[in-house]
């Protein structure tokens, strides 16, 4: 089974207009890359899973799996993730307002320096005035209780070991934590400038209730998280151990010293 060296992870519910101009775009932006993505169909009542059983019929990067219950944006990248095989994971939204250009960058700082997770800070955000308001009262709340050193948690777009990823607590909304948890790892992230774009067709599936309440709610969880975590140290080999051990000398090497 080949095990490429980049998986894309995309959380797709009711996204059939975006996704076949997101899958060309990343075809197009990772042609030097041996990469696959995985796509996961979120309970959509539209055409996405139609749309994506063609393209990996006809593409086998392509692997697409379907929830039959919507199961959220978290448990879709934490599913793929377990069933990604490359070394590094890439995750972007479904919607098309992640630029897939700019996932080269991102993995390229991603393979310097020991970093565990390259995350994308959106400058310039093309969303309404709800979208850009929780997430800035979302950002500093969280910036000021974590301290995770994160501008913009909340971009879809993200690199990050996959080791490093499967290691993390698996809860609803993790994806918006993935900093900080990674951080409690003992894991090192930065963060790069993206580009930002309007949404293609449909619309968001996230509003004032389901974004900046619940994530605030999820931070005092993630804190409990922080401060009961602790870091792995290194434990002695037994055969080392043993074999230090000066042994008793039994009669035949006892007579032969004689």
């Amino acid at each position: 089974m080949h095990s490429p060296l980049l998986s894309i992870l995309i959380p797709a519910k009711d996204e059939a207009g975006n996704l076949s101009t997101l899958l060309d775009e990343i075809a197009a932006a990772l042609a030097s890359t041996d990469y696959e993505v995985i796509v996961v169909d979120d309970a959509s009542t539209d055409d996405t899973w139609s749309l994506l059983e063609q393209r990996a019929s006809g593409d086998d990067r392509v692997r697409p799996l379907r929830h039959s219950k919507s199961a959220g944006q978290s448990t879709s990248v934490w599913q793929a993730a377990w069933a990604a095989r490359g070394v590094w994971l890439g995750t972007l939204d479904g919607d098309g307002q992640n630029d897939p250009t700019d996932l080269p960058n991102l993995f390229e700082r991603a393979q310097l320096d020991g970093v565990t997770l390259v995350a994308g800070h959106r400058t310039n955000r093309r969303d309404d005035w709800i979208k850009r308001m929780s997430s800035k009262i979302a950002n500093k709340v969280r910036s000021a209780m974590l301290n995770d050193s994160t501008p913009d948690t909340g971009c879809g777009l993200k690199i990050i070991r996959r080791d490093a990823f499967l290691s993390l607590p698996y809860f609803d909304h993790m994806h918006r934590f993935l900093p900080a948890l990674v951080q409690a790892q003992g894991g090192s992230c930065v963060s790069l400038p993206v580009n930002h774009r309007q949404r293609g067709t449909g619309k968001s599936h996230y509003g004032l209730n389901n974004r900046l309440w619940v994530g605030l709610v999820d931070m005092v969880g993630v804190m409990w998280l922080r401060r009961r975590s602790r870091l792995p140290i290194a434990n002695a080999d037994a055969s080392v151990v043993t074999s230090s051990v000066t042994h008793k000398p039994d009669k035949t090497e006892v007579e032969s010293k004689r």
